[in-house]
């Protein structure tokens, strides 16, 4: 048998908690890139990231701010205008999208197949569902 696992393994003084791309977080990246060539409008966003709601977009965009990845400036206009853009502590993040980018065309067949073997392995319950 292999040693038990060091309860110390992780340095309770890394800050792992607070990175700005968590596993699963799929948002993040890709308002960067909607931001790459540019400021944007919260409803210019909503076009490509056609799948989020509107309040993950604001929970997103918030979190991306507090962050300093993103600026917010509003406009006194008629009506009012609200821009996002990229920091540079933003823009630093395209070498870590670049590389799941590069991960993700390289597994993502392997992955999808393991998914499916696990899927189709699975017993289905009396209800129907898995």
């Amino acid at each position: 048998m292999d040693e038990p696992l060091d309860p110390e393994l992780f340095d309770p003084l890394c800050p792992s908690g607070a990175l700005p791309i968590r596993i699963g977080d799929k948002w993040t990246a890709m308002v960067a890139i909607c931001l790459e060539g540019g400021p944007r409008r919260f409803g210019e966003l909503r076009v490509p990231l056609r799948g989020i709601t509107p309040k993950v977009l604001t929970e997103t965009l918030r979190a991306m701010e507090r962050d300093g990845l993103v600026t917010r400036a509003s406009y006194a206009e008629n009506p009012p205008r609200v821009e996002y853009a990229l920091t540079p502590l933003g823009r630093s993040l395209f070498s870590l999208i670049a590389a799941a980018r590069a991960w993700s065309a390289e597994h993502l067949p392997a992955l999808l197949a393991a998914r499916s073997a696990s899927l189709a392995a699975e017993p289905v319950r009396e209800d129907g569902r898995r």
